[in-house]
């Protein structure tokens, strides 16, 4: 049986296993049958032009685990922000585990989606928020949409700053052959109000996995949210992610992703603007190489005039990787003044790898400043030469090229162990030890 077959016909049997509400249950149906007319997406859609997931859809995966899975934290001790106190929200194979978790409803709340999506006390939440910002359009997001079931509930008040950073986490065991997961985020960030955010999915075996997650975040007036985005899983992990940010005036969204891990990984962010003198920051980092794929899906509508938003997107590729981004920063006529800048550049270290780029303005306002760029090439050989004519071996010098290439990035982290982590993950990536601190 096909995927989307196997997961159409699971719908009823999956319903009857949670606690739907009725306005719950008619937005599911709606979803499912979206997905039930487009199905998976394919080449043929320009939005997927040069991203193809045939492959991965021969896999037979479960839908559901079978069996409960338990993992000791030194198992997984590497994965998480260890060197500082974080609150820690965490799925084994999509089913939340409390052991490794803390979580938390003192002045903030920090839980599970099942609970948010079950409970009386949250409804209004819900019926405020949930798949209100997401774009109903969207086949796989419409799937998860379906199946959204459990994921971090986040919800920080108003005038609240988050104590200490939080932590999202998604293990997958490697207990079935091959597994689909569906996770679903819910975080709000109330006025005047300030959170850190890390999310990763891991795969601690060599099964196939495929994660279409799917996250709202919703930024009210003076919020500042601060998200990372970790992807460095095993080579037979597939991650489809599906970002949406809804601003109110005068908010900062910061959202850095960091690709460097996994078989294919489709990233789909979203940004919508509701207010005026808000900023918008997307930053990401990609170095693969083998046969790997990374593909970044951008958009920043700008709705409201006085609005900012920059995009700076550094991808290294090797062997036979294979790159694309493509972005679009849209300009309504209201929004004069508005300030929007991109830029993404792309190193190719090998004969074999490939750079798929589509920088875009949709521009329908006069009075704006608007600029966007790509650029595709190789190392530096005059800056290589010169490095090796001071001592520099070769191998050593090229890393240093290519982080100081990924430095802009980089020194928009703003957790410092974060910082730390992602420095030392690229210096093996690279190959090397980087001799110095950050």
């Amino acid at each position: 049986m096909e995927l989307k077959d196997k997961l159409i016909s699971s719908f009823m049997a999956f319903e009857e296993r949670i606690d739907v509400q009725t306005e719950l249950h008619e937005v599911r149906t709606s979803a499912l049958k979206n997905f039930e007319e487009k199905g998976f997406p394919t080449k043929k859609e320009e939005a997927w032009k040069y991203t193809s997931l045939n492959a991965i859809l021969k896999n037979d995966f479960t839908v559901f685990p079978k069996k409960d899975s338990a993992i000791e934290f030194k198992e997984v001790k590497k994965y998480f922000l260890h060197e500082i106190d974080t609150y820690k929200v965490v799925f084994i194979d999509g089913i939340f585990s409390s052991h490794l978790s803390s979580t938390t409803h003192d002045g903030i709340d920090v839980c599970l989606m099942s609970s948010a999506l079950t409970k009386p006390k949250y409804k209004m939440v819900i019926d405020n928020y949930f798949n209100k910002i997401a774009n109903k359009e969207d086949s796989l997001t419409s799937l998860n949409t379906a199946f959204a079931c459990e994921g971090a509930y986040i919800n920080i008040p108003k005038s609240k700053v988050a104590d200490k950073p939080i932590e999202i986490m998604y293990f997958s065991t490697g207990n079935e052959a091959a597994l689909m997961v569906q996770p679903r985020n819910l975080v709000i960030v109330g006025e005047n109000s300030h959170v850190q955010i890390i999310e990763r999915h891991q795969s601690l075996s060599g099964n196939p996995v495929l994660t279409n997650s799917v996250t709202e975040i919703f930024a009210q007036k003076r919020a500042i949210v601060d998200y990372y985005k970790i992807q460095n899983d095993e080579l037979e992990a597939n991650l489809i992610d599906n970002t949406y940010v809804s601003q109110q005036k005068e908010s900062h969204v910061y959202v850095h992703t960091f690709s460097f891990g996994g078989n294919l990984t489709r990233n789909n962010l979203n940004f919508y603007h509701f207010g005026e003198r808000l900023t918008s920051t997307l930053n990401g980092i990609t170095i693969i190489g083998e046969k790997q794929h990374v593909d970044h899906y951008t958009l920043v509508n700008h709705a409201q005039p006085n609005c900012e938003s920059f995009q700076d997107y550094k991808g290294i590729y090797n062997d036979r990787a294979t790159g694309v981004f493509n972005g679009k920063v849209f300009v309504d006529k209201i929004a004069q003044k508005t300030n929007a800048f991109q830029q993404s550049n792309n190193i190719i270290l090998s004969d074999k790898a490939t750079i798929n780029a589509k920088p875009q303005l949709e521009i329908f306002a006069d009075d704006v400043k608007c600029s966007h760029g790509c650029t595709v090439g190789q190392l530096d050989d005059t800056a290589l030469f010169y490095m090796q004519q001071r001592g520099i071996p070769k191998k050593e010098a090229k890393a240093l090229l290519m982080y100081a290439f990924s430095n802009s990035v980089i020194e928009n982290i703003k957790i410092p162990e974060l910082k730390q982590r992602i420095t030392k993950i690229i210096a093996n990536k690279l190959g090397v030890k980087l001799g110095f601190d950050i």
